[in-house]
């Protein structure tokens, strides 16, 4: 069994889109044409946490070290893979150390995901947000010397300093909207103070001035909303099939939204961006379709591509699905494979059914 096929769409390039491909991850990501992929999201096997019961898989290496090493072999695929200005969102948790040689004291956190982001960024990536995904339905623990771990990191990793990044996209209603502008510098709640940067900044200090010039026209937040910020509060999955680490749709929706464009042009590959806003008129804000000068017709455009190269119990081409973004994934295991294709096509049944 080579692959689990869920459609016969293919891009130009032949990209097995819809498709589970069924194997080691670094050889079937050697399949894949270079630059071909929009965005990455996964959660790859954690450090001795689980045993997916199938040769050649990753998580249960004799030291943190080797764990490291086999990721890295995957990433440097995925590297490869992805467009320029694509990114990857890598969901992955610590472990506690049992003996010294997982890495760290008994006890101790083996420091798994910053091992690995060390080595990444040694490799040319860039971590451009740690996000805090915050579960309010943790795991029970009946540890009584720490605190419980109610929370996990997703990290966003770019190649590239410009990148794709749709935050209009996952924005969040604003609390509170002014509506009345202050004078500029004024010593009020809301007015622009100085457009100097404070004595005690440091040399990497960010700067206040896009707050300060929102204040000052009587706004608070953008006429959209405002930025989700990093921390996420998302229950667990309740998923109830025979795969046991299943992470939650709704932390795979904001990357999807955000870095795997809507649109892409069949012909050079350049993504559908979304313009910016021109005028408001309240809340209402107006938007239009910012394109690439590549000459293009609607009928070019096609949607971007996600991959996951550790695809488990298919959340992630279940949301792609969802969203309407194409997907490739693969997994090594084959029966969490059929698994995968059984959840993603009743899904499909599903959502037909309600249209």
């Amino acid at each position: 069994m080579n692959n689990k096929k869920l459609s016969n769409e293919h891009n130009t390039m032949g990209l097995p889109t819809g498709q589970i491909l069924v194997g080691d991850a670094v050889t079937r990501l050697r399949e894949l044409p270079a630059g071909s992929v929009d965005t990455v999201v996964t959660s790859p096997p954690y450090f001795m946490l689980r045993n997916y019961g199938v040769d050649g898989q990753i998580g249960l290496e004799g030291t943190v070290e080797d764990w490291v090493q086999a990721l890295l072999a995957v990433l440097r695929e995925v590297a490869r893979v992805l467009k320029p200005g694509g990114s990857l969102w890598l969901n992955i948790g610590d472990t506690y150390a049992r003996h010294e040689r997982h890495g760290a004291l008994p006890k101790g956190l083996v420091l798994a995901p910053e091992r690995l982001l060390l080595a990444l960024i040694s490799e040319g990536w860039m971590v451009r947000n740690k996000v805090v995904w915050a579960k309010p339905n943790p795991m029970p623990a009946s540890v009584q010397d720490r605190l419980s771990t109610t929370w996990e990191p997703l990290y966003l990793l770019t190649r590239d300093r410009r990148y794709l990044f749709d935050l209009d996209a996952i924005r969040v209603p604003a609390r509170s909207q002014l509506n009345h502008p202050t004078t500029a510098g004024s010593g009020t709640k809301y007015g622009m103070r100085s457009k100097a940067r404070p004595h005690w900044s440091g040399p990497l200090a960010g700067s206040n001035s896009g707050l300060e010039q929102m204040k000052a026209r009587g706004v608070s937040s953008h006429p959209l909303g405002k930025n989700p910020g990093d921390v996420w509060t998302i229950a667990t999955a309740a998923y109830r099939g025979a795969h046991f680490a299943t992470f939650p749709e709704a932390l795979v929706e904001r990357p999807l939204l955000a870095t795997c464009p809507e649109r892409v042009c069949q012909g050079c590959g350049a993504a559908w961006r979304r313009a910016r806003v021109v005028r408001s008129l309240g809340s209402l804000a107006v938007l239009g379709a910012l394109r690439k000068s590549c000459g293009c017709v609607d009928r070019a455009w096609q949607s971007g591509i996600v991959l996951d190269p550790f695809m488990g119990a298919g959340t992630v081409g279940v949301v792609a699905e969802r969203l309407h973004r194409r997907w490739i994934g693969i997994e090594l295991n084959p029966d969490f494979a059929q698994l995968a294709t059984r959840r993603i096509r009743a899904v499909n049944s599903e959502n037909q059914a309600a249209a």
